[in-house]
């Protein structure tokens, strides 16, 4: 049975377009990524399910239920991290837990919310003493205070340190591990492939491509991408890169070459030789293995974090 489903999304902001037909499935017990750059529509989109926002058209499920009324029965199920959470400065993390317990008929007790976060030594600080990270965490702590059925993730640890971030991943996987159901948002590629079931690639309001990280990156057909950027008086052209050996696909941006490749042993020597011939030098060349980022990039011809 799905958690969560949506068909023919459509949602306007005047002029602006923000879904254009979006439909998905989220299974009960997985967590579901949504991957794309800012502006895609995934806020919009996960402010839909939580029942924050309308529509102009499609169908919304939510555990079953369609929102109605004031949707109280549905949205104590619900656990929300939203990308900004303001608490009263002056408040404790104690008295901010204890506020948001409230809303719930049944849930966690407060300490054992905070030692999920790991901000139990911080229950009798101040909002205001607390670092970036840890107000994230408590904003997390209060998500998940109601021990919620579907928890949404809206970009959950943009701008945190490392660390910070580290622990908000091992704090999502346990909760995950219990059976729940996670809807997340982000733009950090890293992220998708380590928390996430199953990713849907959105752009411009519509999902581009859906499926298991590992599934996404096998689409691209070659297991390595190569970088590399020249200077020189010789000519290069995209079919002069294609013809290489073991190249799948070919992308320039901003004068730097982007070729994915089966086997980079045999493609960077090609591609070495050939700009030998040409009076090309490499003024830049890198490999890595393929990533969910060059999945976007070769769906796009963008890069995941841009506008």
């Amino acid at each position: 049975m799905h958690a969560l489903a949506c068909r023919a999304l459509i949602k306007r902001y005047g002029d602006v377009v923000a879904l254009n037909g979006l439909s998905l499935d989220v299974h009960r017990g997985e967590c579901f990524g949504m991957l794309g750059p800012n502006g895609a529509g995934k806020t919009t989109t996960v402010e839909i399910f939580e029942g924050l926002r309308e529509p102009d058209s499609g169908e919304v499920e939510v555990l079953g239920e369609r929102w109605k009324g004031d949707g109280i029965a549905l949205r104590v199920r619900l656990g929300i991290q939203l990308q900004e959470t303001k608490f009263q400065d002056k408040l404790t993390v104690a008295e901010v837990m204890a506020l948001f317990r409230s809303f719930y008929p049944r849930g966690l007790d407060v300490a054992e919310a905070l030692t999920q976060v790991s901000l139990d030594e911080k229950a009798g600080a101040q909002v205001r003493t607390l670092s970036g990270g840890q107000k994230q965490r408590l904003s997390l702590a209060c998500a998940l205070v109601g021990d919620p059925e579907v928890l949404f993730l809206d970009e959950p640890t943009t701008g945190l340190d490392p660390q910070s971030r580290r622990q908000t991943w091992d704090v999502v996987q346990a909760y995950k591990a219990r059976g729940r159901t996670v809807l997340l948002t982000t733009h950090y590629m890293e992220e998708a492939a380590q928390l996430c079931d199953r990713v849907a690639v959105v752009d411009h309001g519509q999902v581009i491509a859906l499926g298991t990280p590992r599934e996404l990156i096998a689409s691209l057909g070659a297991e390595h991408v190569v970088e590399f950027s020249v200077s020189g008086d010789g000519a290069l052209g995209d079919d002069d890169v294609r013809a290489l050996p073991s190249v799948e696909h070919v992308a320039r941006e901003n004068g730097v070459w982007r070729v994915t490749v089966r086997e980079v042993h045999r493609a960077v020597p090609a591609l070495l030789l050939a700009l030998a011939e040409r009076r090309l030098e490499p003024t830049h060349l890198t490999t890595h293995h393929a990533t969910l980022e060059d999945v976007f990039m070769s769906l796009t011809g963008r890069r995941l974090r841009d506008g």
